[in-house]
């Protein structure tokens, strides 16, 4: 469904984002997020001259590592176009990501690491895109391990705990989601399990 017409107007800024996730041969995602920013019209720059209609004001990249666990192995930020001359001063701070766990407070994680002057707001706003891309690849690759793991439990393996479980509101263990595709995780099993010990 479209967006209602909108009022008379013209296109005056451009920002584009492209957010890709990779699957590596060691068993890692690469996240990698490619922004610029353009106007429509020219205008005069103290740091840079005459920028055209079109040239980037912002060109940068990000590339993420992360592992099966949601954690940032590496970091690398670029930045190819800016409005200042200082601005890439601030994108090896961006290697200081690693360590992090993508999940419940990952946002002020990336906030206390390269926040205010220690980073760049535009590569922020980014990164919280890529944890969100990071998820959408990396889950797939989980659920083949799971896949893995329930021909295993045929053998008589023990069953591992989901690890979609508790990342968001479908999954969480109260949810319909979680009481059909992992009922045993879900809570209502959990308290039938206690009324039967009980």
């Amino acid at each position: 469904m479209p967006l209602s017409s909108p009022s008379p107007r013209k296109l005056s800024h451009l920002r584009d984002i492209s957010l890709r996730g990779y699957a590596r041969e060691d068993g890692q995602v690469d996240i990698e997020a490619h922004l610029t920013d353009t106007k429509t019209y020219g205008f005069p720059s103290e740091h840079r001259g005459d920028v055209h209609p079109g040239d980037p004001i912002h060109g940068m990249w990000v590339r993420m590592t992360v592992d099966m666990e949601m954690r940032i192995t590496a970091c690398e930020a670029v930045s190819d176009h800016t409005p200042f001359a200082v601005c890439p001063g601030a994108t090896p701070n961006f290697a200081k990501l690693a360590g992090l766990t993508i999940g419940a407070g990952f946002n002020r994680a990336v906030n206390e690491r390269v926040g205010g002057v220690l980073g760049c707001t535009h590569l922020r706003e980014v990164i919280a895109q890529m944890a969100t891309v990071a998820f959408q690849t990396v889950w797939p690759m989980r659920k083949r391990q799971q896949d893995e793991q329930r021909q295993a439990e045929a053998a008589g393996a023990p069953r591992k705990r989901p690890h979609l479980l508790g990342t968001c509101h479908a999954y969480a263990p109260d949810s319909p989601v979680v009481r059909k595709k992992w009922p045993e995780w879900s809570d209502l099993a959990e308290s039938a399990a206690e009324k039967t010990a009980g």
